[in-house]
């Protein structure tokens, strides 16, 4: 690790820091207040997959849709509008509309096919935007003067990693240039995450092998196929089957940092709260 004990953390000139772990548990929570003290650099994982690395796929899905519309079409046709993704850190929506849900086509659902298509331009994307956490980090303090940072991570990052292959190129340099901490949940926040996502099903990336097992056992299960799956149903059948394939993945790139658990997150209120509770983390280690 980057830091040798929580008191040489806590006095050093340059504090690097990843989040990782389940959606919903406080990484944007706290990236969000450690940038508004005004002495961290915030980046956002998913934001930079949907602005450098999907931006295109996604203000091309808009047109495609757009063109569907006479009106839209002539104006599009003549340059006379232009349509973009309106991407924030506290808005990924049209990351996730763009990643869609497989099924009936009449409930918004894709085409199995497409919406693996989609899936790998995800992955492919969210590796780049992990690898370019270095260079923002360097960018941060070289233009801005930041010399504290916070990478707050997609919940899926431990889909696009082998943490169990000490050559994994993503860990590597992870660990190399920043303290990667896990945000632990208990069975009730699992349980929490899967009644909030069955209120409001969005769309995820999740391993392809994964995902081909879930489409099969689903259709088989539920008599479904492409044309009849309710999309929302499928992502929600799916969800909590997520939830336990991720956990032993992230408690093997815990192995490459340190953890905390939600409850001691859900306590910090300023920044040198957080300080004391890496600093514990690291000593507890």
């Amino acid at each position: 690790m980057i830091y040798s004990s929580g008191a040489n953390y806590l006095t050093a000139q340059r504090k690097r820091v990843l989040l990782f772990g389940m959606s919903g548990l406080g990484k944007t929570h706290l990236s969000n207040m450690l940038r508004d003290a005004g002495d961290w650099f915030h980046y956002s994982v998913d934001y930079r997959i949907g602005t450098r690395y999907m931006g295109e796929y996604i203000a091309d899905n808009f047109k495609r849709e757009a063109m569907k519309v006479p009106l839209l079409r002539e104006l599009l046709m003549t340059d006379s509008v232009y349509i973009a993704s309106n991407i924030t850190f506290d808005n990924l929506a049209p990351l996730s509309t763009y990643l869609g849900k497989p099924g009936n086509p009449d409930q918004g659902g894709l085409p199995f096919a497409e919406y693996m298509i989609r899936q790998e331009q995800h992955r492919r994307a969210e590796i780049s935007a992990m690898l370019d956490t270095a260079h923002f980090m360097q960018r941060a303090e070289a233009i801005y003067g930041y010399h504290n940072f916070i990478c707050d991570t997609s919940g899926s990052i431990c889909e696009v990693v082998t943490p169990e292959d000490p050559k994994d190129p993503v860990m590597q340099q992870l660990a190399d240039s920043v303290l990667m901490v896990w945000i632990k949940g208990s069975d009730a926040h699992t349980a929490e995450l899967v009644r909030r996502f069955d209120r409001a099903p969005k769309p995820m990336y999740y391993q392809p092998a994964f995902l081909h097992a879930a489409w099969q056992e689903y259709g088989a299960t539920h008599g479904k196929d492409e044309a009849t799956c309710d999309p929302d149903h499928f992502v929600r059948w799916t969800y909590a089957r997520a939830l336990a394939h991720r956990q032993p993945r992230y408690q093997a790139m815990a192995n490459w940092g340190v953890t905390v658990t939600a409850e001691e997150v859900a306590q910090v209120t300023s920044p040198a709260e957080f300080d004391t509770l890496i600093a514990t983390a690291i000593d507890r280690r």
